[in-house]
């Protein structure tokens, strides 16, 4: 098998044979990138080899070259010296043979060897697919058009900046991204991304993919969106392209007896044709989904429609918090500040060091797995695209950071915190988000809830800073607690009655720059009775 057949061959497999949610986490991601560093180093090693077989191959062929010429002008008279005739045999039987030996010579050998011991770990279709969900994801949250996304001119322009490290996407990228929507059935993103896919081809960009397959795409896209004028428009450039063209021709009559059938009913007349005007990110409205409050949602992660008063403003306070003289925070009380005022929001600063940090997600990172989520109707835990992270559960056994960990939260909230669940620590990937859920169960007969009761409260320990994306929104009441490294915010799920306080519904914006660490703890109800008493009304 030739060198560039063995290469496909082994691309091919890698592509086929990987394990998937690679793109739910990007502190495993990072990985990648030094596998691929590794693997760029191996290839190089490998063209050396190639280019220094060649070499002595070329070697070989020149000075037979000028060997051959004169032989075969006088063969006779060249053979007719015995030193000649001598080693035209040992080059035949010999020499030949050794030129054979170094032609069959595999280089790749090294490089298939190590790319082969990487293979498992590389990204797959899904993840692929997962990651240009993401992409899309992020345009509809952070109200991003096509164009400035594939230029990387994204807010939050830190250290991250697609500036500083010429993060682009190319026709091609384009127009796998809005492949990846229409295969989805998806059209309003095949049509955003199949319209900057064009609009570069058209610029004069170089491209694999033909113009006349963008505008198939993008014209069958367009006519599922409603817009058969444009999707008129649009066929018609498809044809004079490509007359030949299988489908374009039978498209075009179709989209045009429609247009003439919608018009008849109307009782208008053929609008002339007019420019072809390019689609903006508001050009169609984006289809609604199965979140009620996604509008609201989606403001509050840009960091609008948030309801902070000058009243309510005036309510909140900084303080040093001891939790009724405990020993701990006597010498070192937590700093404390409020969040907001109903229902109580309150942060802790300094609720872990750098070392403590590190610490935690270097114990996390080999356990991380795809995140879950209770099935509302089974109680079976799933995965959702609602919910993308990694997470791992880490326990007291585990390492002293984690046993003093808990025990700074026990002191802290006053709970204790034997009852409540291990620290899971997540870590958000490529558009990494959790949309709007409550932390405690709505199930009153959950088995989950006999022993241990139900999530009283929610303990968030930020274990990074994010240079664009990532709060936690409470869209009910209008709130954005956004990301700081080493602080840690706490709230009730629970009345003192024990019912749920649905205002508490909240969620993790997607991440648009950065990666995202969070540590949790789920305090339950049980051995709190003295802590917490019960009672009729809501905690503020």
């Amino acid at each position: 098998m030739g060198v560039l057949a063995v290469f496909v061959w082994t691309v091919c497999c890698i592509t086929c044979s990987v394990h998937a949610e690679i793109f739910t986490s990007i502190g495993q991601m990072t990985d990648l990138l030094f596998t691929e560093r590794e693997l760029v180093q191996s290839l190089k090693e490998y063209i050396q080899a190639e280019e220094s077989k060649l070499a002595a191959v070329k070697r070989w062929a020149d000075k037979l070259e000028v060997l051959t010429r004169a032989s075969t002008s006088d063969p006779e008279g060249f053979l007719a010296h015995p030193v000649n005739a001598y080693k035209l045999v040992k080059r035949l039987n010999t020499e030949w043979s050794e030129l054979e030996s170094l032609v069959l010579h595999d280089p790749s050998d090294g490089f298939i060897s190590n790319i082969s011991v990487h293979r498992q770990v590389f990204p797959d279709q899904e993840d692929e697919n997962g990651a240009a969900k993401a992409l899309m994801r992020l345009q509809d949250t952070y109200n991003l058009d096509s164009e400035s996304f594939s230029k990387g001119k994204l807010p939050g322009q830190g250290q991250y900046s697609g500036v500083r490290y010429n993060a682009f996407l190319t026709v091609d990228d384009c127009f796998d991204m809005g492949k990846t929507a229409y295969n989805e059935n998806d059209y309003y993103h095949a049509v955003l991304w199949m319209q900057q896919a064009l609009r570069q081809k058209d610029a004069g960009e170089e491209a694999k993919v033909p113009k006349a397959e963008i505008l198939d795409y993008l014209s069958y896209s367009v006519y599922q969106m409603g817009d058969l004028p444009r999707a008129i428009e649009l066929t018609r450039r498809l044809v004079s392209i490509d007359p030949s063209h299988q489908r374009a021709g039978g498209n075009l009559r179709y989209f045009e007896r429609l247009l003439s059938k919608e018009l008849r009913e109307m009782d208008q007349n053929r609008p002339e044709p007019t420019e072809e005007k390019p689609i903006q990110l508001g050009t169609y409205e984006r289809p609604r989904d199965y979140l009620p409050e996604r509008e609201a949602y989606e403001a509050l992660c840009r960091g609008e429609g948030i309801r902070m008063t000058p009243q309510r403003s005036s309510r909140l306070f900084c303080r040093y918090q001891d939790r009724n003289r405990n020993p701990r925070l006597l010498l070192k009380p937590m700093k404390e500040e409020d969040e907001w005022d109903s229902p109580h929001i309150v942060r802790y600063l300094e609720a872990l060091s750098d070392e403590e940090m590190n610490r935690i997600k270097e114990l996390a990172k080999p356990k991380l797995a795809r995140a879950t989520v209770r099935d509302p109707k089974t109680g079976v835990l799933t995965t959702a695209q609602y919910r993308v992270s990694k997470s791992a559960w880490l326990e007291d056994e585990d390492d002293l950071v984690i046993r003093r960990v808990n025990q700074r939260i026990e002191d802290v909230t006053g709970l204790t915190v034997d009852t409540a669940e291990l620290l899971q620590v997540a870590n958000y990937g490529v558009g990494g988000q959790y949309e709007p859920h409550f932390d405690f169960s709505r199930r009153p007969f959950d088995s989950n809830l006999k022993v241990d009761g139900n999530r009283l409260a929610t303990y968030l320990n930020y274990m990074s800073d994010v240079d664009a994306g990532g709060a936690t929104v409470f869209p009910d009441f209008g709130a954005a607690i956004w990301p700081r490294k080493g602080t840690a915010v706490f709230w009730y799920n629970l009345f003192r009655s024990g019912e749920g306080d649905y205002r508490t519904r909240h969620a993790a914006c997607p991440v648009l720059i950065g990666s995202k660490w969070v540590s949790n703890k789920w305090i339950h109800e049980r051995g709190q009775e003295f802590r917490r008493p019960c009672g009729l009304t809501e905690v503020d």
